[in-house]
């Protein structure tokens, strides 16, 4: 293994800001493996060291190929890891929407040049990802199709779920997006939880990045072959909102099986505890998404549900 200084800045307040990559394997880039770039992100960054840790022991068994070569950095904004906020914690602003970067621009534009500047030229790149709104997930892989995805690639996380979707304006400065139009193969996965540790769901998550890279032959250990991956779009999960501002009392959690009409969650009065609203299942499928938080607003999104494929 080769400890990599990937970016050093100065600090006036506490110590420099560092982003550290782990190297494993041969000079070939083959495989670049990116942690959280937002500070509320544990199960990522748990699921990243995870990875590191598993590669480490198949060192020093030597289970790694000596010509195909693994990059991973475990994170990308430790200041805000620090911190627990989910944006930098200057301005305020999110590094996954800097990208490609620019390294003479703010701060961020800087993190995010440097390092994209560290994973350009990987033939895969594997983002350990998180939503923009706060809630669980089951464990999947997320392809963006901007033309260059490898679909066929991303069924080899084993993971039971891979999921394509259309990139919104927004998406065209993220690390995926760029990845992809610099002739990266690249993948986001989405381990469960964001803020709490969902050892489970962790677990899932880094062996299937440890799979894939069994995969690509980069290293050779016996692992479990996992599930064999449903690929479905985006646009058909069936989002469910709150028409109530409330407390959210779950009744159903990611991964269970539902029935149209079952109860997923009611809403309840924050102040006398009556009952709001009961939220139903639209469709027979599997909960995707639930909305974690204790307390939800009207019309935000409650749960996604999957519909099962006939």
């Amino acid at each position: 293994m080769e400890r990599i200084e990937i970016l050093r800045m100065k600090s006036p307040f506490r110590d420099d800001f560092v982003i550290q990559g782990f190297h494993f394997g041969g000079k070939e880039k083959t495989v670049a493996i990116v942690g959280p770039m937002r500070g509320d992100e544990a199960q990522q960054l748990f699921v990243a060291s995870q990875v590191i840790k598993n590669l480490m022991i198949l060192e020093q068994q030597g289970h790694i190929s000596d010509k195909l070569g693994i990059l991973v950095i475990p994170t990308v904004n430790n200041f805000s890891l620090n911190v627990h906020k989910r944006f930098w914690s200057m301005d305020n602003t999110d590094i996954n929407r800097m990208f490609p970067g620019y390294d003479q621009g703010e701060t961020t534009q800087r993190v995010a040049a440097a390092l994209f500047e560290a994973v350009k030229g990987y033939a895969y790149g594997v983002q350990l990802a998180s939503y923009y709104m706060s809630g669980n997930f089951t464990p999947h892989v997320r392809v963006m199709r901007t033309g260059y995805e490898d679909v066929a690639a991303a069924e080899a996380f084993g993971l039971p779920y891979v999921c394509l979707y259309e990139p919104a304006p927004f998406d065209t400065v993220v690390l995926n997006y760029n990845w992809q139009i610099f002739g990266t193969s690249a993948y986001s996965i989405y381990s469960g939880s964001t803020d709490v540790l969902s050892h489970d769901m962790a677990k899932l998550s880094w062996q299937a990045v440890m799979r894939f890279l069994n995969s690509l032959k980069a290293i050779s250990a016996p692992l479990h072959p996992g599930s064999r991956s449903l690929v479905f779009e985006a646009g058909e999960l069936q989002t469910v909102a709150s028409q109530e501002a409330g407390i959210l009392y779950n009744r159903v959690s990611v991964g269970q099986s539902v029935r149209k009409g079952d109860l997923l969650a009611t809403v309840l009065d924050p102040f006398t505890g009556e009952q709001l609203q009961n939220i139903n299942s639209p469709a027979d499928g599997v909960v995707f998404f639930e909305h974690t938080k204790p307390l939800i607003h009207q019309h935000s999104r409650a749960f996604q549900i999957l519909p099962f494929h006939s």
